[in-house]
């Protein structure tokens, strides 16, 4: 048993480099200060770069975040300490559905309800479609880990005089906020490489997006098209972005891990 759950390891773990060390090898060679900097070149030339995707995929994300977050949160807070018994199964077993839909089904959803109604695809209408995908995993890993915060906590503050909400501010959501920050990541991650949602919602963009009202370019949409043209300079291009966005969520999880590993310090006063 040790030596089959050692290779189960094994196996799981080399897939992940193997997935990385082919991206680097495919892409690595793509990647310069073009890459970064520049607008895609024009159809049939060489070079050009994917700056305004990269900074259209962190509009988009910023927006979802906004979006998505707070309502998990909030969700996250009344289950754990202020729902029934019934509401907490009805609202736990449709934010466990609305996990499992398929992604293509959200940008459906998001386009009849974003785009539609104002006639025009938009960074607003993508941001809102990876935020709806953001609230159930934010709600329920949230949920998780508030409900693992010892009840000892709870009744002392509140044996101290503290209101419900002044208890939940001050000591719940303090005492569980690495695990609260490990929720939202996850689920910041489960969207960054979403394609289906954006191409019914945010489209795509061969120039720069100004504002929040136009279609934008992201990362996911732009590899897509890249990969599926006759071009082999944007098949390489495809490659490099691909590496670039595993790379954006590489960061993202160390930065955040190093400022666990260090810890916050949180009033509680």
């Amino acid at each position: 048993m040790l030596t089959m759950t050692g290779v189960c390891a094994a196996v799981s773990v080399s897939a992940l480099f193997l997935i990385l060390g082919y991206l680097v090898v495919r892409g690595g060679a793509s990647i310069n200060w073009d890459f970064f900097t520049k607008l895609p070149a024009p159809v049939g030339e060489v070079g050009g770069g994917m700056a305004n995707a990269i900074v259209g995929s962190g509009k988009l994300l910023l927006l979802a975040t906004l979006f998505g977050v707070p309502i998990g949160f909030l969700g996250a807070i009344y289950l754990a300490e202020f729902s029934g018994h019934r509401t907490a199964f009805i609202v736990r077993y449709s934010a466990d559905l609305l996990n499992g839909v398929p992604s293509i089904v959200i940008g459906v959803f998001a386009y009849s309800v974003a785009v539609l109604p104002f006639k025009k695809f938009s960074t607003l209408a993508g941001g809102f479609a990876l935020g709806v995908m953001m609230i159930p995993i934010t709600l329920r890993s949230t949920e998780d880990f508030l409900c693992a915060v010892p009840n000892s906590l709870r009744e002392g503050a509140m044996a101290l005089g503290a209101s419900k909400w002044k208890m939940i501010a001050t000591v719940i959501v303090p005492a569980a906020y690495r695990g609260i920050l490990t929720a939202i990541l996850l689920a910041f991650a489960r969207v960054a490489g979403e394609t289906a949602p954006l191409i019914f919602t945010a489209l795509g963009n061969s120039f720069w997006s100004p504002g929040w009202t136009q279609p934008t370019a992201s990362l996911p949409v732009t590899i897509y098209n890249y990969a599926l043209s006759p071009y082999e300079d944007w098949h390489r291009q495809a490659w490099a972005g691909g590496l670039v966005l595993l790379g954006l969520i590489l960061v993202i999880n160390i930065v955040a891990r190093g400022i666990l590993s260090r810890g916050i310090s949180v009033s509680r006063s």
